[in-house]
C-alpha cells in the first residue's frame, strides 16, 4: 500500500519549519543579492557608484559613512520610486509646439548658431553621440516633456545635480516648448573636443566653456543655480547681494588699488605670475592666497562675495581653466581688468573690452596692471562708468535670459539630428523629487530656492539678420 503525501519519507513532518525557513532565508538572501546588484549597477546625480571623470585630479563624495542597506533604500527609492507619480515635464507634450515671439535676446545670444556650426551640413548622428559619450560625464535624452539621463561619470562636487536640475527647471517654465533632444554633457573645465584632432568628425559635447580651438559646446554652468560647497547662493539672490554690498561703498571711497583673491595652486601660469604682482606702491595691486581649507572651516563667513567690492579694480584671472568667479568680478561695479583669456563660457561672448572691462597683458602681467590703475585713478569718471557698464551687463543677464538661452541652444541643436531621440535602456528618468531624495538638507535648500513655474511670457527672440 502507498504512502500518503504528508507521511512521505522524502519530508518528515518534523522537518517542514526548517524546509520553510530555508526557503525564506534563501529568498531573502537571493532578493538581498539582487538588491545589491542592482544598486551597484545604478549611477546617480550625486556620484553613487560611478568613477571620478579620468581628466580630473578631484576624487567623488564619499558615502562610506552610510549603511549598505540605506544607501541601497535611499538609491532605489530616489532613482526608481520617487518619479513614478510625479510630473517632471508636460507629458503630453509632442517636444515640436512652437514658441511664440518674445521680446529681442541679447546679441550674444547668436553665438549660438556659431557653436553649432560644425553640424550645420553634416548633423548629428547616433555615430557622432556615441562617439561623443566617450568624453560625456552623463547624457540627457528630453522626450515628451520628460528628462532621462544616463550616468557614467561623477562629477565634481554636486556640479552634476545643480546642472540637471536646471535643465529640469527649464521644462517646467516652458511646458511643451523644449524639444526632444539627445545631449553629450561634461561637467570638468577643460574642452576636450579639439579642433586639429577631431576636424574630420567634430564631436558634440556641451560643457560650461570652449575656446577658438574646440568644438564644445558653452552651457549655463551649475553655479547659477548655487554653490553650496563654498556656500555661493543661486544668481537670483547673489547678484542683487553684491550689487547692494557694492553699493555701501563709493567710488571715491574705494580702495585705488586692483584686487584678486583666489587658489593659485591650480596649474595656472598666469595665477602664479600674479603673485609677484602683490606691491600696492610698485604695482598698484593687492594679491591674496585664497586657503580653501580654513575658509571651508569657517564656512567661507569671509569670503563673502557682497563683501569683496571695496577695490576700484577687480582682476580676473583663469585658473585651471575656465572659471566661474568672473560674472562675480564684473557684478561688483569696479573696473574688471581681465587678463587676456583663452577661454569662453556662454555669456562672455557679450563682453567688449573698453567697454565694460579693461584687457590685460599677461606676457607683460604687472606693469599692464599698474597702467590701468594709473589711468583709471587719473580719469575717475570713465573707470566708473566702465565698471558700472560691466555690472549693467551681468543684471541683464538675469535668470530668465539664463532659461532662455538654454531654450534656444536646445533647440537650434535639437534641430541637427538626424535621428529620433530615445531613452536608452541604461538611462533613468528624473524629476525634480528625484534630486531633491538625493540632496543634502543644504543642496535641497538652495534647489527649492531655484523653482520655477510656468512662464506668463514666452522666451526671447533672437535676430540673426
Amino acid at each position: 500500500m502507498g504512502l500518503s503525501p504528508k507521511h512521505s519519507p522524502r519530508t518528515p513532518t518534523y522537518l517542514f519549519p526548517c524546509v520553510i525557513a530555508l526557503s525564506f532565508f534563501s529568498l531573502t538572501g537571493l532578493l538581498l543579492y539582487k538588491v545589491d546588484d542592482v544598486v551597484s549597477r545604478t549611477g546617480t546625480v550625486v556620484g553613487h557608484n560611478l568613477e571620478p571623470t579620468p581628466w580630473h585630479v578631484f576624487p567623488t563624495k564619499p558615502f562610506d559613512e552610510e549603511t549598505r542597506q540605506s544607501r541601497a533604500y535611499k538609491i532605489i527609492q530616489c532613482s526608481y520610486l520617487t518619479c513614478i507619480n510625479a510630473v517632471s515635464g508636460d507629458s503630453t507634450a509632442t517636444g515640436n509646439a512652437k514658441a511664440p515671439n518674445g521680446p529681442d535676446c541679447p546679441d550674444f545670444f547668436k553665438a549660438i548658431r556659431r557653436d553649432l556650426e560644425p553640424w550645420m551640413k553634416t548633423r548629428i548622428s547616433k555615430g557622432h553621440l556615441a562617439e561623443a559619450q566617450k568624453f560625456a560625464a552623463f547624457r540627457v535624452v528630453i522626450v515628451g516633456g520628460k528628462m532621462f539621463v544616463d550616468w557614467y561619470y561623477a562629477c565634481v562636487q554636486s556640479r552634476a545635480m545643480f546642472t540637471v536640475w536646471g535643465m529640469l527647471q527649464l521644462l517646467r517654465k516652458y511646458p511643451g516648448l523644449v524639444p526632444d533632444v539627445d545631449m553629450m554633457f561634461d561637467c570638468m573645465d577643460k574642452p576636450s573636443i579639439n579642433k586639429t584632432e577631431h576636424g574630420s568628425m567634430p564631436l558634440p559635447l556641451f560643457r560650461y566653456c570652449t575656446t577658438q580651438e574646440h568644438f564644445d559646446i558653452p552651457f549655463p554652468d551649475w553655479s547659477f543655480w548655487g554653490w553650496s560647497e563654498i556656500n555661493i547662493k543661486p544668481w537670483q539672490e547673489e547678484f542683487p547681494d553684491i550689487k547692494q554690498g557694492a553699493q555701501a561703498v563709493s567710488w571715491k571711497d574705494r580702495k585705488r588699488l586692483a584686487y584678486w583673491k583666489g587658489n593659485p595652486d591650480v596649474a595656472s601660469p598666469v595665477r602664479t605670475e600674479l603673485l609677484n604682482c602683490n606691491d600696492s606702491t610698485a604695482w598698484g595691486a593687492e594679491i591674496l592666497r585664497q586657503d580653501w581649507v580654513e575658509a571651508a572651516k569657517r564656512g567661507f563667513s569671509e569670503s563673502k562675495l557682497s563683501k569683496q567690492c571695496n577695490h576700484r579694480y577687480k582682476i580676473y584671472a583663469e585658473g585651471y581653466a575656465w572659471s566661474v568667479s568672473l560674472k562675480y568680478i564684473l557684478s561688483c561695479g569696479s573696473v574688471p581688468l581681465i587678463i587676456s583669456p583663452q577661454y569662453e563660457d556662454f555669456f562672455t561672448r557679450g563682453l567688449i573690452p573698453f567697454q565694460n572691462f579693461m584687457p590685460i597683458n599677461p606676457l607683460d602681467l604687472c606693469p599692464s596692471i599698474k597702467g590701468a590703475v594709473e589711468w583709471g585713478n587719473t580719469h575717475p569718471r570713465e573707470a566708473e562708468a566702465l565698471g558700472k557698464r560691466g555690472q549693467d551687463y551681468m543684471e541683464t543677464l538675469n535668470m530668465d535670459r539664463v532659461y532662455d538661452y538654454m531654450f534656444h541652444l536646445i533647440s537650434e541643436y535639437s534641430k541637427l539630428l538626424d535621428f529620433k531621440p530615445t531613452p536608452p535602456s541604461s538611462a533613468l528618468e528624473v524629476c525634480a523629487e528625484s534630486i531633491l531624495c538625493f540632496a543634502d538638507e543644504k543642496q535641497r535648500l538652495f534647489l527649492n530656492k531655484t523653482t520655477v513655474s510656468s512662464s506668463q511670457t514666452p522666451p526671447c527672440t533672437i535676430k540673426y539678420v
